[in-house]
């Protein structure tokens, strides 16, 4: 004969269980929802990453190019969020040195522009921006000059400067998306890094340069 307590304590299990199963089943269909959400914004970043990417491509970025002319400077500058120029001159050796490292650069920072113009092309703009040395890099941003790397003096004063320096030197400047650390340059020591920022800030741009007063290009 059944036992109407062994029944009833069955009865309250089963229903317990039940319970605790519909509870596990709404998590989990939640979770599903919330992988699925996960999953569309991951799909939609990358899809929005490869479109931006693309038109980087699009307008030069990815390779370092000579422009014929000023002129050509301008319309560079204009579509682009970010761009490095090097203005060179074929007499001055330390350009080849340049070249070498901004070629690195160029395919590694797709998001900037990376483009070289020959000083003596460019009697007006070389006016313009106050270029007296060469070579020296105008880093320029939403069309405004902010910052410019003249001669070898802020990448270590030496020729056998890395690609590293010159790429944190760049980060600096915010010219570049740099993911390293700003407050030290590559391969100094602590005490130099402390020089390196404080010349970031206050000497680099040389011959009365400044940050505050940004130069238009348009």
């Amino acid at each position: 004969m059944a036992n109407p307590v062994m029944e009833y304590v069955a009865k309250v299990v089963e229903e317990s269980v039940k319970v605790i199963e519909e509870q596990v089943d709404g998590e989990l269909s939640k979770l599903d929802d919330d992988m699925d959400r996960l999953r569309e914004k991951r799909l939609q970043a990358l899809k929005a990453a490869q479109k931006q990417k693309q038109d980087w491509l699009s307008k030069g970025h990815g390779e370092y190019r000579e422009i014929p002319s000023e002129k050509d400077f301008f319309g560079e500058v204009k579509e682009s969020k970010n761009v490095v120029c090097h203005f060179y001159r074929n007499s001055t050796f330390r350009c080849k040195i340049l070249d070498k490292h901004l070629a690195i650069l160029a395919k590694k920072h797709i998001e900037t522009k990376f483009i070289t113009l020959d000083v003596e092309k460019a009697p007006f703009l070389s006016e313009r921006l106050r270029i007296k040395v060469i070579p020296t890099l105008a880093l320029l941003i939403d069309g405004k000059t902010k910052d410019y790397v003249v001669g070898f003096t802020d990448l270590g004063n030496t020729d056998e400067f890395s690609t590293e320096m010159l790429e944190w030197r760049l980060g600096c400047a915010g010219v570049i998306n740099y993911s390293g650390n700003l407050m030290e340059p590559p391969t100094q020591t602590h005490t130099s890094a402390k020089k390196f920022t404080k010349v970031e800030k206050k000497t680099i741009r040389g011959r009365g340069y400044d940050s505050d007063s940004d130069s238009e290009v348009d």
